[in-house]
């Protein structure tokens, strides 16, 4: 249910408690385009916060407050209808598929017939400079050209906001700045709300935005 029309993703006096301990504390609002970085070691809650948000919070942990997303509440709903998208360190590509088959698997179903359809993921290649790459398999590219991939099979699924876990970790130095560069300008380009957690302070500055250290 549509509770306000505001646009992003707010968290509402959000604290995750472990043991009665309070190991993350939020009240802000992330608007269209714009990028919140957590900053933390391991185990400090920052992974915590972006499962609390994509619906997959383990039970240990206590959590109070709420979480918006363009002015629903997507607190308590199941992890499928939230409609964020989640990158990870690891690319995650699907082995057994091509490139263009992971990217048509992420489209949704109300895009209708082939040849739309492959238009759009020859799009997404073109636009991230992997265009041609269709129908390569994914052990073949480099870390970074996964990286896009990965990104773009997220975009195509057409999330409200997106969940970045240090995304960027497993580039070499060379690779990670263009890389960086070519996620936030995509994610401001479509003005979609981003959550970015991390241990590294260049990530942080690359993003913009707000910081909370934890």
């Amino acid at each position: 249910m549509l509770e306000t029309s505001e646009k992003g993703l707010r968290f509402d006096n959000v604290s995750l408690s472990l043991k009665g301990r309070c190991l993350v504390a939020v009240n802000h609002l992330i608007r269209p385009g714009d990028v919140l970085t957590v900053m933390g070691e391991s185990g400090s809650g920052k992974s915590t916060l972006l499962n609390l948000v994509a619906g997959f919070l383990p039970a240990a942990f206590e959590a109070t407050g709420r979480v918006t997303l363009n002015g629903v509440n997507i607190t308590e709903q199941s992890a499928q209808t939230r409609n964020v998208g989640l990158m990870f360190q690891s690319p995650l590509l699907f082995p057994h598929m091509s490139v263009g088959q992971n990217l048509l698997f992420a489209l949704p179903r109300t895009i209708k017939g082939r040849q739309q359809r492959l238009e759009r993921v020859i799009a997404a290649l073109e636009e991230v400079g992997l265009g041609g790459f269709e129908g390569r398999d994914p052990a073949t590219l480099s870390g970074g050209q996964q990286t896009r991939v990965a990104l773009m099979r997220l975009i195509l699924a057409e999330p409200q906001a997106l969940l970045l876990d240090e995304p960027f970790s497993s580039l070499d130095r060379s690779r990670r700045a263009d890389v960086r560069e070519l996620v936030f300008d995509t994610t401001r380009d479509r003005k979609l709300p981003v959550l970015l957690v991390t241990h590294d302070a260049e990530d942080a500055e690359a993003a913009g935005g707000s910081v909370i250290e934890l």
